[in-house]
């Protein structure tokens, strides 16, 4: 059975598995989430993704599910779900790992956080942070040391809900995360080292932070 775990908010997180896809399939709706993604922007190449959007991406997710890969977590109130968060070993995600913007600081392995969505209904509420914990505690349980997130800085107004998927700064910095690159103008590199938490393995320094040039990831 897959591990479950409550917090005061009365959420509880589970692993994508197979037994629970009609779920994650309920929560993402027919648009997939967003303009037909079902959280594939990062797992294939920009060619492939604007050629697959809709049916096609979600069968490829359905079909990485069923292989057994666990691409994330869903968040369950009363039953039902209300928020995602994809969570892997950052090799899962080829596109990121392609990304000249986002591309790796070192050969630390590390789990990436590279999509959060909340249903609308429960906006607003605090739940993108508790995601963010579920997934610090989901990767801990499976022997990750460090987790990464590659939050959009917020300038001007604010961020659309397309361009918001990753999170902002703030929203990892109340986890604990610290910023160790600014790649670009818009993008941040954070980090969160697991020790301390179950399977978490042992501290380890960030480097210090960088900048480069800005570029589209």
């Amino acid at each position: 059975m897959a591990h479950r775990k409550t917090t005061p908010g009365n959420l509880t997180f589970r692993p994508l598995t197979p037994e629970i896809w009609p779920n994650f399939e309920a929560l993402f709706g027919p648009r997939g989430a967003c303009g037909g993604c079902w959280c594939m922007w990062w797992r294939q190449t920009r060619a492939e993704f604007d050629a697959r959007h809709g049916e096609q991406n979600r069968r490829a997710m359905k079909r990485i599910v069923d292989e057994g890969e666990v691409p994330g977590i869903l968040a369950f109130r009363d039953g039902r779900a209300v928020g995602w968060c994809s969570i892997a070993p950052r090799e899962s995600f080829g596109t990121l790992e392609r990304s000249r913007i986002l591309k790796r600081l070192d050969d630390e392995p590390v789990w990436s956080i590279v999509c959060l969505f909340v249903e609308r209904a429960s906006r607003g509420q605090g739940l993108a942070a508790a995601l963010v914990r579920g997934a610090l505690d989901h990767a801990a349980r499976h022997g990750a040391r460090i987790v990464e997130a590659y939050p959009t800085v917020v300038r001007g107004r604010g961020l659309a809900d397309i361009s918001s998927f990753m999170g902002v700064p703030a929203l990892y910095e109340q986890a604990g995360f610290t910023c160790v690159a600014r790649p670009s103008p818009a993008r941040a590199i954070m980090r969160r080292s697991l020790a301390g938490r179950a399977g978490g393995g042992r501290p380890r320094t960030p480097p210090a932070p960088r900048r480069g040039g800005v570029s589209r990831s």
